[in-house]
């Protein structure tokens, strides 16, 4: 791949990154507003609406894309014997994790069952925005 290619991979890579990580970070705070809404109510129904679009137009699609532009980078990169990179993509797969169970939350509170309280969804936000910060600290500083 050329230099050129690779910095339109790289582009690419991190436009799918931040769109990914708004969705994460957006997803938690409309289900904290959910949990105040009576389920089956029209505003729940507005929310349903809300966090199924943001899930599968958005977080999905840029989720993939991170992960193709990303695998893609790695091995043109040669980023597969880096020790820094090992940890990385141990945190992208927890912030993979993160995504799958949002997407179980997601599904609870479409079929009006969800049961947890605003608290729990309040810290879950956290999770992301943990691993973002580690993340790029490691692809920045690349300490090992």
């Amino acid at each position: 791949m050329s230099g050129e290619g690779y910095l339109w991979l790289k582009a690419l890579h991190v436009i799918a990154v931040i769109s990914w990580m708004a969705g994460l970070l957006y997803l938690p705070r409309l289900f904290v507003y959910h949990c105040e809404v009576e389920p089956g109510s029209a505003t729940s129904e507005k929310f349903k609406v809300m966090e199924r679009r943001l899930f599968r137009a958005i977080m999905t699609p840029a989720m993939l894309v991170a992960w193709a532009a990303g695998l893609t980078m790695a091995v043109v990169g040669g980023l597969f014997q880096d020790g820094w990179f090992h940890v990385k993509l141990l945190l992208v797969v927890l912030m993979t994790g993160a995504h799958h169970m949002m997407a179980r939350w997601k599904n609870d509170f479409a079929a009006d069952r969800n049961t947890r309280p605003q608290r729990f969804f309040r810290i879950a936000n956290e999770v992301p925005t943990l691993l973002m910060i580690a993340i790029v600290i490691l692809v920045v500083v690349k300490p090992f």
